[in-house]
């Protein structure tokens, strides 16, 4: 079977081609591609308001420094253009399938798209871990300080403050907290694991439904159906 790439000496065949696809798990993201190509294929845009967006996007102002990248990016100019239009079509196939369901997607989500700067002390040993909480809640000492001589964890380099970080980013019974604290509110020691953490709300963040973040939304929905209507997409090797 002939060749039909070659990688530095290496010369594959189709069939090693599939392999290599397979076993370094990059058939599922091709499949991704293909399946985007499809559903792209009849959407309208304009092919120069598309350059000039993609430019734009990368702050490539000048026909010098689109060129300087072309040439980095190895791309031709046609390349150049079709990637352009590409990123384009999918743009506008995001907007138009969910734009409209970002705003109550947000609300579904909100709870856990809530941001928190926190404090945290965290200990293996529960009698240390009980002493710091009397400290902290009887005698007013220091957060940061107490954390940055005694919390086992990196949270001690930065007097246990942590954030701003959504409230999906910490440990479940963590976040739980804090979710219904009010500023300033301490929590005696609680076994997480292998750890006693006396934790500390020190801000709450709420999200904001501006552009970046519908954005974001909109990219979530549109990441989640490529990847089930990838996986739901029939792939089988024709005859080799």
């Amino acid at each position: 079977m002939s060749a039909v790439l070659k990688i530095g000496d290496s010369e594959l065949d189709i069939r090693t081609l599939l392999e290599q696809l397979q076993q370094h798990q990059l058939l599922p993201r091709l499949v991704q591609e293909v399946v985007m190509d499809q559903v792209i294929e009849s959407v309208a845009c304009d092919p120069e308001e598309a350059y000039r967006t993609f430019c734009q996007q990368r702050n490539l102002l000048t026909e010098e420094q689109q060129q300087a990248w072309q040439t980095q990016q190895k791309l031709t100019q046609e390349q150049m253009y079709m990637r352009a239009l590409r990123d384009a079509k999918i743009a506008k196939f995001k907007e138009d399938s969910w734009g409209n369901q970002a705003e109550s997607y947000f609300l579904e989500r909100k709870t856990k798209l809530d941001r928190v700067i926190y404090s945290l002390i965290r200990t293996k040993d529960p009698s240390l871990a009980q002493e710091l909480y009397f400290r902290l809640n009887d005698d007013g000492e220091s957060f940061a300080d107490l954390a940055r001589h005694y919390s086992e964890g990196q949270e001690a380099q930065t007097g246990g403050l942590i954030g701003p970080v959504e409230l999906s980013v910490p440990h479940p019974m963590i976040g739980r907290m804090l979710s219904v604290s009010q500023p300033e509110q301490l929590w005696s020691p609680t076994p997480i694991g292998e750890w006693y953490v006396i934790t500390r709300l020190e801000k709450f963040v709420p999200a904001q439904f501006d552009d970046s973040m519908r954005q974001r939304l909109i990219d979530e929905l549109f990441n989640t159906w490529l990847m089930e209507k990838a996986q739901t997409t029939a792939v089988q090797p024709l005859l080799l």
